[in-house]
């Protein structure tokens, strides 16, 4: 059973992490707008695919937590009969081809559109199949659907149809009492932060330092509201044998309109704020468009969240019989990376440079880790002096081999001159924290303590290939490929040596405490 779930969360890590992927590939890092391609309609379809990914996995996180039974079910025709490597292989295939356009020259923003049209179509099909028949045989599938009586198509349907009822509601944007209360709570949280805004009431535009937006249907937050109403419809469905409705709709949905309307206010003031202050590309292509969406859905889940453990709208008690995910030992090596992925791609959206909003980031990491701490206190606390020798020559390593200052250095010092002494300092101190601490933890937990020990079945041979991938995967995540594959390796080392984790997360906190130690003193932030 256990094999099953390692290998249902694995894949459902990998989808977060692709999706994440493609969101800064086609919406950050490219300068692609649906309204220079000749196909605005097709364009803005499947560029919606994003959106809709995000409804459809916590949609289905819905349907994981109302139905334990019904997953289950599943896991058990995962343990007996999983998908071979063929179906991963054809999923990390599909994902390819939907990276392979940005490889490929393109004239303008429409050359770019007709050249990944057809490359994102056959790669989104070959990478959804791939993850279901990698999980399970289309039979089992089939067979495990006609128990749950088709139900998780449903809400496969509806997380697929929310960005869509958020289409359909924008209308709404046009009732006037909503519109002007929008409108002017953007002013009064621009002006109480002492932005100064220029606004033009009648037009519904809004700005600061001649970066002016038009407060249009898409910029109107009714998308937030769409989606904490279909949430609310999709969790009083399946919750509705242990809810208590009328204390839900009353006082827990009302509530969650309230939450996303601020947050939607939120979201415009600190679009203007990135746009006049940091970057007009950056709020227009990065903040602006999937931020939104990540933003209102972690709303949604969260307050979902809230009433589930509430015993108010409750029926009965609940149900102790099921592991706590707090202390679920596979969930508490991978969700943490998760978090760090995605509080890296917060932090680009709402910044010039992803590290300037580094206390945001260290917020979600220390978030992530807090919520399994039953299961790290389960690791060895022994300290290994060969552990210790080997993080300092890391951290050593890591300064010797350090490239010539780049462009993003300059970007991030410049970034940093613009703080405030307080706000410097705060910055200073989480990054010092977040550096030493949280992200050693976190990768250790995530490339040594599930991809190096998943991979790892016994003989030399496979241990060898769960070094090199596991070192490998680390270096592409710090990009320095020499210097940390060469760390990958020896952390790696560490831990294979006496089989703890620990040994490998304290060689890791001891060599980025030596890098730190020599960024404070030559005042180099970039370096960490």
């Amino acid at each position: 059973m256990s094999f099953a779930r390692n290998r249902l969360i694995l894949i459902a890590g990998l989808l977060c992490l692709e999706l994440v992927g493609l969101a800064l590939a086609y919406q950050v890092l490219t300068s692609f707008e649906c309204q220079a391609t000749e196909a605005m309609g097709a364009c803005r379809f499947l560029r919606s695919f994003v959106a809709r990914a995000i409804s459809i996995l916590a949609a289905l996180a819905v349907f994981a937590w109302a139905r334990p039974a019904a997953m289950g079910r599943l896991v058990r025709r995962i343990e007996a009969n999983a998908g071979g490597s063929a179906w991963s292989s054809l999923h990390f295939a599909g994902v390819a081809l939907m990276f392979a356009p940005l490889l490929l020259p393109a004239s303008s923003p429409g050359d770019l559109f007709l050249r990944a049209v057809g490359p994102w179509l056959i790669g989104a099909t070959a990478a959804g199949v791939g993850a279901l028949l990698w999980l399970a045989p289309p039979r089992d599938w089939f067979d495990w659907l006609r128990e749950e009586r088709f139900a998780p198509l449903a809400v496969l349907a509806a997380g697929f149809a929310i960005p869509d009822l958020a289409e359909l509601a924008q209308p709404l944007w046009y009732w006037p009492a909503l519109a002007r209360a929008t409108f002017d709570a953007v002013y009064l949280a621009l002006r109480g932060i002492g932005a100064g805004p220029v606004a033009d009431p009648p037009a519904y535009i809004i700005g600061i330092d001649g970066f002016l937006v038009h407060i249009a249907q898409q910029c109107s937050g009714i998308e937030g509201l769409a989606m904490m109403t279909a949430f609310a419809l999709l969790y009083s469905a399946l919750f509705r044998d242990t809810l208590r409705l009328w204390r839900f709709w009353l006082v827990v949905v009302p509530l969650g309109l309230a939450l996303s309307w601020l947050l939607n206010v939120a979201r415009i003031a600190g679009l203007i704020l990135i746009g006049a202050r940091i970057s007009p590309d950056l709020a227009v292509n990065g903040f602006h468009s999937y931020a939104g969406w990540m933003f209102f859905t972690l709303l949604a889940l969260a307050l979902l969240y809230v009433a589930q453990v509430t015993p108010w709208l409750r029926k009965g008690p609940r149900d102790l019989g099921a592991r706590p995910l707090g202390e679920d030992w596979t969930a508490a090596r991978i969700l943490p990376f998760v978090v760090f992925m995605l509080g890296s791609v917060a932090a680009s959206a709402l910044s010039s440079h992803p590290d300037l909003a580094y206390p945001l980031k260290a917020a979600a990491m220390a978030a992530a880790l807090w919520f399994f701490r039953r299961c790290y206190a389960r690791l060895d606390r022994g300290i290994d002096p060969v552990a210790l020798v080997a993080g300092v020559g890391v951290g050593f390593g890591w300064i010797l081999l350090r490239a010539p200052a780049s462009a993003e250095d300059a970007r991030l010092a410049a970034g940093l001159a613009g703080f405030g002494g307080a706000a410097l300092a705060l910055w200073a101190t989480t990054r010092i924290l977040g550096t030493v601490l949280l992200v050693p933890m976190i990768e250790e937990l995530f490339f040594r303590g599930y991809v190096l020990a998943r991979l790892d079945r016994g003989g030399l041979a496979w241990r060898f290939v769960a070094i090199a991938v596991s070192s490998a995967l680390f270096a592409a995540l710090h990009g320095r490929w020499l210097a940390a594959g060469a760390a990958g390796l020896v952390f790696a080392c560490v831990f294979l040596r006496r089989g703890r984790l620990s040994d490998a997360i304290v060689a890791h906190v001891v060599a980025n405490f030596v890098v730190a130690g020599w960024a404070v003193a030559n005042g180099d932030w970039s370096a960490i």
